[in-house]
């Protein structure tokens, strides 16, 4: 019997993965052997626990914590100090007592926050406690009521105020959260996932104090309390996974009820699984606090499979109730949608539609069963022979894998398994994270995302541009020329001329040309741009013989 599960050997890896991407570069201790340098770290962090207590007169409790989890910041003096196991423990204590650390940089790594991050917690011109005590003091509040040392960096990065605050006016504080029913482990959970209740001066706020009201609802009036461990770790859990829904904009003292009715949720589901879930319904880019009431009220949703099943878009259309007359249309309108994709796509799918919206009110609407109970009609339903055959010559090709990447990428965006997919995906070049991060960058620029797909399906070469080229091509089009968006709609090949040698020079000189009344025509921005080079000269030379060479002259300027 394996000693984990599959879950747990992920949270292994995900644990170990965060907790060397934290780490330091390089060591300054490789002067010291291997087998000597563990040793030689236990020395150095007794010595600073009793430099902190005995030579600093801190707390011994306080002292420990400090000296045990500081190990990175103890790295520099070790390798000041001269090596030899007999006598480095009183060498280093004397380095210590007569070279002055600064005191923060390793209270603030003790308290979880990484070596990269801690620069921006210290105070300016500070280096002992005693010139702040503040910040010891109220880590010092915090851990006696029962908050763990090394998780207080939590608090600190999301609320660093809370370390200004006197060790007794956070005391009070979180004795008034333990009014709601709560004990100090809920309490502590609730704070490290919600550090902002522990922020601001005077008075709870109106925004902690709805939170608790939802909070006493789901875990005192709905007993979800009597289901968490009693640790720190279960509950900041537990809180976490409620967070997720007022980060999808939720609002506070508006949904502990119903939350509380679905308390299950956050028995049964781990964080990860919540989320994905989550993302799921986000990739629809519908308004995210309605994904948010969406699943607690309809929380058989979450049992379902949302990545491996295969959908065959017609037939998923059909099963949701789309009119005939629409799926003509739909038919007509975005052939390169068509086919079968994976499950996992459907959001950007309906989004590449135009029906979004549409899916996403019916699910709201009580019709969440349909995605439950959707299966293919049969093993070959909209089975696409020239999309198969494609599938084989790339499985033959030299590049099998990135090409296959590419088309996932399209997959991903909406391109169903069909022949026009494959067409376009013999124009796009480039790995699928940079197609990814093309595509990305036009959605942010503001393209609708069905516009965006029609645009690729018709002009693919536009994802072969950096994005940094493609912001400034659209902010030209936008800033300089005054043209909308929706100009690229009509005329996606803009995107692939050259700005400095295409674009600006052909709109520069037809703007000059106007402004001094030479030219009386209106041309298009695709007359002037798509225009072969003989072809412009040509027009130049139909307005007046002499207008050839002035734009020889104006592009040869342009160019130097």
């Amino acid at each position: 019997m394996p000693f984990f599960s599959s879950n747990g050997i992920r949270y292994l890896r995900t644990y170990f993965s965060r907790q060397l991407s934290s780490l330091p570069k390089p060591s300054n201790l490789y002067h010291i052997p291997a087998k000597k340098r563990s040793k030689v770290i236990r020395l150095a962090q007794s010595a600073l626990t009793d430099y902190f207590h005995s030579t600093r007169s801190l707390p011994f409790v306080y002292a420990e914590h400090i000296g045990k989890n500081s190990f990175y910041s103890l790295h520099d003096p070790i390798s000041k100090v001269e090596v030899s196991l007999s006598t480095f423990a009183k060498s280093f204590e004397r380095f210590l007592r007569y070279h002055p650390i600064n005191e923060f940089e390793f209270f603030f790594e003790s308290i979880g926050i990484t070596q990269e991050e801690i620069s921006g917690f210290l105070p300016p011109n500070k280096f002992f406690f005693a010139e702040d005590g503040r910040i010891l003091n109220a880590a010092g509040a915090l851990w006696s009521f029962g908050f763990p040392w090394n998780k207080l960096g939590i608090l600190c990065k999301a609320e660093a105020s809370i370390f200004n605050k006197h060790a007794d006016d956070l005391s009070r504080r979180l004795c008034e959260f333990k009014s709601c029913g709560l004990n100090n482990v809920s309490v502590v959970g609730i704070c490290l996932a919600f550090p902002f209740v522990l922020g601001g001066n005077g008075d709870l706020g109106v925004e902690a104090r709805a939170l608790f009201d939802d909070l006493k609802r789901v875990f005192v009036d709905s007993d979800l309390g009597s289901l968490v461990e009693e640790n720190v770790n279960a509950w900041y859990e537990i809180c976490r996974k409620i967070r997720l829904f007022y980060d999808l904009g939720c609002e506070k003292g508006k949904i502990g009820e119903l939350m509380g009715k679905r308390r299950n949720i956050f028995i049964q589901y781990s964080e990860d699984y919540l989320v994905r879930k989550i993302d799921f319904f986000c990739r629809l880019n519908v308004r995210k606090a309605d994904i948010g009431l969406l699943l607690l009220e309809s929380p058989e949703i979450l049992s379902f499979d949302l990545e491996a099943p295969v959908i065959s878009v017609m037939g998923f259309l059909k099963h949701f109730g789309l009119g005939l007359q629409k799926s003509k249309s739909v038919a007509r309108m975005y052939p390169y949608i068509l086919g079968r994709n994976k499950m996992a796509n459907l959001p950007h799918v309906m989004r590449a539609l135009d029906l979004h919206e549409w899916f996403f009110g019916l699910m709201r609407n009580g019709n969440h069963h349909l995605l439950g109970n959707y299966v293919l009609s049969h093993p070959d339903e909209d089975l696409d022979k020239d999309y198969i055959d494609g599938l084989e010559k790339i499985q033959s090709s030299k590049t099998p894998v990135h090409t296959i990447n590419k088309l996932n990428f399209l997959h991903g965006i909406g391109f169903g398994e069909n022949s026009l997919t494959m067409k376009v995906l013999e124009h796009v070049h480039g790995t699928s994270s940079e197609l990814q991060e093309r595509f990305d960058c036009l959605l942010h620029a503001g393209l609708e995302f069905s516009k965006l797909c029609t645009m690729i399906r018709f002009m693919a070469k536009i994802l072969n541009q950096k994005p940094e080229i493609l912001e400034r091509k659209v902010d030209f089009l936008i800033q300089e020329m005054g043209l909308s968006l929706q100009y690229l709609h009509v005329f996606p090949a803009y995107l692939c001329f050259n700005l400095e040698n295409r674009i600006k020079p052909r709109y520069g000189f037809h703007a000059w040309l106007a402004e001094n009344g030479l030219c009386a025509t209106n041309y298009s921005l695709s007359s002037m741009i798509a225009t072969s080079d003989k072809n412009f000269i040509a027009r130049l030379y139909s307005i007046h013989p002499a207008i050839p060479k002035l734009w020889f002259e104006y592009y040869s300027h342009q160019k130097d």
